[in-house]
């Protein structure tokens, strides 16, 4: 039985390679415990960009009415939220998530809309059966993920044939235009962290995304799972990328 780690204790944030060095079991508490403030936390790290982001994953998914999605590392439940709206009238949509403590936030903030749900599960053995969904969307959630390319082989088992899954992700700019994104998100963002008494779990995240893989290795990883047609775009200077591959024929 892997050991359950203390309420206070946060992952390095480290990389193996093929993934997050830290257990799941350690991210979970960490996301447990930030579970509270982490909307607005997110609003203020991203300085107030994380909405158009989230905005454009969701438009990018090419969603439908009465079609189905599943949102994996779903926290609070927003990017779900956003797509049962392109689904709508008739559609579904399936967040999941590791925190019991994030899936509670959404479950609470969305129990009046029909569709849509939330559980806890495990993103590298998804509780999907195959085909099932029109796309998978992970926001902001791969770089926590143990096995990166586990994670896209479950969304793309869980994807019908020519629908797509998409991946929006911090990413480590290179362009000059991004220098002060890069400033901001190394230097003010762990500060902020501290000053809302969770500077720990921001710590980490300036880790994890420093250790996260590069673009190019990312679409080279979503191809290894099984994706086709892998195509990736920067926003914001590049602090962020979202990257889209499709499921082929079986």
């Amino acid at each position: 039985m892997t050991p359950v780690p203390p309420p206070d204790h946060t992952p390095s944030g480290a990389s193996t390679g093929a993934g997050n060095a830290a257990a799941q079991p350690e991210v979970q508490v960490m996301f447990d415990r930030i579970a509270p403030r982490y909307d607005l936390m997110n609003l203020l790290i991203s300085a107030f960009q994380e909405p158009r982001w989230r905005r454009r994953l969701v438009a990018h998914a090419r969603l439908r009415p009465g079609g189905s999605a599943l949102d994996v590392a779903s926290g609070t439940g927003k990017v779900a939220a956003d797509l049962h709206r392109k689904v709508q009238p008739g559609g579904r949509v399936q967040g999941v998530d590791l925190s019991p403590g994030m899936t509670a936030v959404a479950q609470r903030r969305y129990a009046d809309r029909p569709g849509l749900t939330y559980v806890v599960g495990d993103a590298l053995a998804l509780p999907t059966e195959e085909a099932t969904f029109d796309a998978a969307t992970i926001a902001f959630g791969m770089r926590n993920l143990p096995d990166y390319r586990q994670g896209f082989a479950e969304m793309a088992r869980s994807v019908r044939p020519g629908g797509r899954v998409l991946c929006l992700e911090i990413a480590r700019p290179r362009s000059r235009l991004a220098r002060f994104m890069r400033w901001w998100f190394d230097r003010i963002v762990p500060v902020i962290g501290r000053l809302a008494g969770q500077g720990a779990a921001y710590g980490y995240l300036v880790k994890s995304v420093q250790a996260y893989p590069s673009p190019e290795r990312i679409a080279e990883i979503m191809g290894e799972a099984g994706l086709a047609d892998v195509t990736w775009q920067g926003m914001s200077g590049g602090i962020v990328t979202l990257h889209e591959g499709t499921v082929p024929a079986r």
